[in-house]
């Protein structure tokens, strides 16, 4: 992969663990599933914004548009509902570790897809490691008979599983414009979310400042900015590298969720983060090659 990739990559990963910070901020005012709608909501009005500066072809034949509903809705939608409803009993830090499962959930889920990448021994032994670092994280909270952070953490874990099967699916979608393919797939997921949130949320009442300027963040720049990005890179490296930003996010969400949210750090924490960083080396597999002699 190409090093200016990898600084694409570098750069959404580091965006993307913010993320779980503005969350728990949006938390102490409004409920998940209303998170979840107005980051997806400001995402597609970004989108539709950049569109129509550009003057941009957005029309599509229905069927498509109707596919791309359904792909907003396992791509955006049900992800970022996951983080909010799992980030109400446990620290943005864990949620970010437990989102770096993503590289190796897509290992398990191209292995599996018809026409997908076939999985390595080497990325085999990363999922393992993946896997056994979740199992590390978790270990104190069910020696601490925290049921709700357990519940937490599985639902949590939805989101990396709705992301290893999304860019699977995102391939029938090949040489359509990144910011179409983006704006459609928001708008869904907006129209999707909207009735859920009223019936589960309410309508919201006061929003602060902080909460503002939360959703704005996430909405232009860590959504819709980012995923134009992100489908743009994401033929250029494939489905298993794209996953990549959701293994260096976790170190600015730990980063962010100290310093500024206040959050405690156990080595717990630590020793899982570094058995699934430890899983990405093994599926990227690079330093893991005999170098050619001669």
């Amino acid at each position: 992969m190409a090093l200016r990739y990898w600084g694409i990559i570098f750069v959404l990963g580091i965006g993307w663990g913010m993320s779980f910070m503005f969350n728990a901020i949006l938390l102490r005012e409004l409920g998940p599933v209303t998170i979840s709608l107005g980051r997806v909501g400001f995402g597609a009005l970004g989108c539709w914004v950049y569109l129509c500066l550009r003057g941009s072809d957005w029309r599509l034949p229905i069927g498509q548009i109707a596919a791309l509903f359904g792909f907003g809705m396992l791509s955006y939608a049900l992800p970022f509902t996951f983080y909010a409803l799992g980030q109400q009993h446990i620290a943005s830090g864990i949620a970010g570790i437990v989102n770096a499962t993503t590289p190796a959930l897509a290992v398990v889920a191209a292995h599996l897809w018809p026409g997908g990448e076939r999985a390595t021994l080497l990325k085999s032994l990363g999922v393992m490691a993946g896997v056994l670092g979740m199992i590390v994280l978790s270990v104190p909270i069910l020696q601490g008979g925290a049921s709700s952070e357990i519940w937490a953490v599985l639902i949590v874990l939805g989101a990396p599983v709705c992301y290893a099967i999304s860019v699977n699916v995102a391939r029938q979608f090949k040489g359509m414009e990144p910011v179409v393919l983006v704006a459609w797939a928001l708008t869904g997921a907006t129209l999707g979310l909207l009735p859920v949130a009223l019936w589960q949320d309410g309508v919201p009442g006061h929003i602060g400042l902080a909460s503002l300027g939360a959703f704005l963040v996430l909405g232009f720049v860590l959504t819709s900015a980012a995923f134009i990005v992100f489908y743009w890179v994401m033929p250029r490296v494939g489905p298993t590298n794209i996953t990549l930003p959701t293994l260096i996010a976790p170190t600015s969400a730990l980063f962010l969720g100290i310093s500024v949210l206040g959050e405690p750090l156990f080595a717990s924490h630590l020793y899982g983060l570094a058995l699934i960083l430890f899983g990405l080396l093994l599926i990227d597999g690079r330093l893991f090659k005999r170098k050619r002699i001669g």
